[in-house]
């Protein structure tokens, strides 16, 4: 089981919220948001509530201000959600594609993947099927830009979704003991 915990200002000071499982609205227990400190398991940090919005990967640390955060990569200033991501110890398997409902060339991937472009020539990527593991998807090469949590299931559009004026260009597996 997880455990993540918001304080209201910056080096844990302030009230504070103790999560262990999925939360759709911080706001309703924290003002704001000034510093985090996972204790345990890995998390999902979303900018606005319901798991909407920018996201950013959490694990076990002390992050003592939000300056720190958006140093280590965090696109936005604002904690509102976040979804505990369960740990996982299977094999690792999804199909990406080129165009939504799951349209266009496929590829499988088992393993992580730096650049869609340089290893397929695939331009583009706009649906998924995660059929085992937890998968981290950038917008950038190298694991670089805003980022977004896949876990099993069948994402036909990432448009609907919300990523329209994303493109997701590497996908990394969340092989870390979560």
């Amino acid at each position: 089981m997880g455990k993540i915990i918001f304080y209201e200002d910056r080096n844990f000071q302030g009230r504070s919220y103790d999560c262990m499982s999925d939360c759709t609205d911080i706001s309703s227990y924290l003002s704001r948001v000034g510093s985090v400190r996972v204790e345990s398991g890995c998390f999902m940090l979303y900018e606005r509530n319901s798991y909407m919005g920018n996201q950013f990967f959490m694990r076990k640390g002390e992050y003592h201000d939000m300056q720190r955060m958006m140093s280590m990569g965090m696109m936005f200033d604002t904690i509102r959600s976040c979804r505990m991501i369960p740990p996982y110890r299977g094999s690792y398997r999804m199909r990406i594609y080129e165009r939504d409902n799951f349209g266009g060339q496929m590829y499988e991937l088992m393993d992580d993947c730096d650049s869609i472009m340089d290893r397929y020539r695939m331009s583009d990527c706009q649906s998924c099927h995660v059929m085992d593991g937890h998968w981290l998807f950038y917008e950038q090469p190298h694991y670089r830009g805003r980022m977004a949590y896949f876990r099993p299931g069948e994402y036909r559009s990432f448009r609907d979704m919300g990523y329209s004026n994303m493109r997701f260009m590497s996908m990394r597996r969340i092989t870390d003991m979560c």
